[in-house]
């Protein structure tokens, strides 16, 4: 192999085995194989096509596309840009909503439950999605507790 295809390859055999350290260090809360990640009416795809990075660097939720998606934890990711993939891709734990994706506040209250794009909160840099804008008002009474409690349950939960 020419010296500068032997180092092309292994660069992007460091980056593959970089990627996979970063599914295999993701808390144990969220990593186990066959997370649950919710998909909502597009199967396979994680949180309605919704871009998980869009929501920490633009503050709102953003559809992505399929032509910008990305394979992690069992799905399939849409962003809305090349660059959102890049950003994911490098750290997913960093972007990816807690407890799947699915509502925050019924994890909390020991169930699974879907979620709406735009009932979504970001907590010391952790995005937690709710079932509804209703749902997101109690939630918001008490993120703090709320968030312990998912957290405790979460292992639990995530088996239903």
């Amino acid at each position: 192999m020419p010296k500068m295809q032997r180092r092309a390859f292994m660069a992007l055999a460091a980056t593959a085995l970089i990627a996979g350290s970063a599914y295999t260090m993701w808390p144990s809360k969220l990593s186990a194989a066959n997370q649950k990640i919710f998909s909502g009416s597009t199967p396979g795809v994680a949180i309605n096509g919704y871009d998980t990075v869009a929501y920490h660097t633009q503050g709102k939720p953003v559809l992505g596309s399929a032509e910008h998606a990305y394979r992690w934890g069992g799905s399939v990711w849409h962003f809305a840009s090349a660059e959102n993939v890049e950003k994911f891709s490098a750290d997913p734990a960093k972007f990816a909503p807690q407890y799947g994706g699915y509502c925050a506040y019924a994890a909390a209250k020991g169930y699974v439950a879907k979620t709406e794009p735009d009932a979504f909160s970001l907590v010391n840099g952790k995005l937690y999605l709710n079932y509804d804008q209703n749902v997101k008002k109690l939630w918001d009474g008490d993120q703090t507790a709320f968030i312990k409690a998912a957290d405790g349950k979460w292992p639990e939960v995530s088996k239903q």
